[in-house]
């Protein structure tokens, strides 16, 4: 099985959004040539980010909610518990993908895995991410550094939506978010992520994975 067809996939469960931005960034910066690509499935504790082009009239009022500045692309959003983010480590390079490539397998998956539970959606051509209807329903944003992808997807599955009424979702103001459960899919994200994995993988061109838990086990350069 050639490398660039093997992904480890790493359940992370509930975690704070900053040490899992900067084992990201480490991971990402310290890989070789050897590493297997990697996504990481996590449910974050309450949080801004802050997208490299993001704008400070987009956060209209945060109240006792963080905001944190990152490294992605992109402008607000908001991540919160009830919404699965999966994140991206991938070496572009050895994969011959470009970052075009990426966001439109990622977007497809979504799209893909959202029709097994009769929820109609599709992508925009002027706005990342997948929309049900005029809804957003996930959010998309990556960085690309030396050829190897971090960051990723944020897709709603049961949660306070509310918080979002607190910003322009990704720059755009009045954006409607909506969520799985809201529109009949399962309301746990356990119950998803089987699924989400599956398409992942068919988009993304893997076919064999590695399933782990934690942190403590990551491969990066000797």
């Amino acid at each position: 099985m050639s490398i660039e067809k093997s992904v480890v996939i790493r359940e992370l469960g509930r975690q704070d959004y900053v040490p899992i931005w900067k084992a990201m960034q480490a991971f990402t910066d310290e890989r070789n040539q050897q590493v297997l690509d990697e996504i990481w499935l996590v449910e974050h504790d309450p949080v801004f980010t802050q997208g490299q082009a993001g704008k400070e009239e987009h956060l209209l009022f945060p109240g006792d909610i963080p905001v944190v500045q990152v490294d992605r692309g992109g402008q607000v959003t908001y991540h919160g518990p009830g919404q699965q983010v999966a994140y991206f480590m991938i070496d572009l390079r050895r994969k011959n993908m470009g970052p075009r490539d990426l966001v439109s397998g990622i977007e497809n998956a979504i799209v893909d895995m959202l029709a097994i539970y009769g929820i109609e959606a599709a992508p925009r051509a002027d706005a990342p991410g997948v929309y049900t209807g005029e809804q957003k329903i996930c959010s998309l944003g990556l960085r690309i550094r030396k050829g190897k992808s971090f960051h990723g997807l944020a897709l709603n599955v049961n949660m306070d939506l509310e918080p979002f009424s607190r910003i322009n979702p990704c720059g755009y103001q009045g954006m409607e978010m909506t969520q799985v459960s809201t529109k009949g899919g399962p309301e746990s994200l356990e119950r998803i992520q089987s699924d989400l994995i599956d398409q992942l993988c068919e988009k993304l061109g893997y076919t064999k994975r590695l399933e782990k838990v934690g942190l403590e086990d990551l491969q990066t350069a000797e």
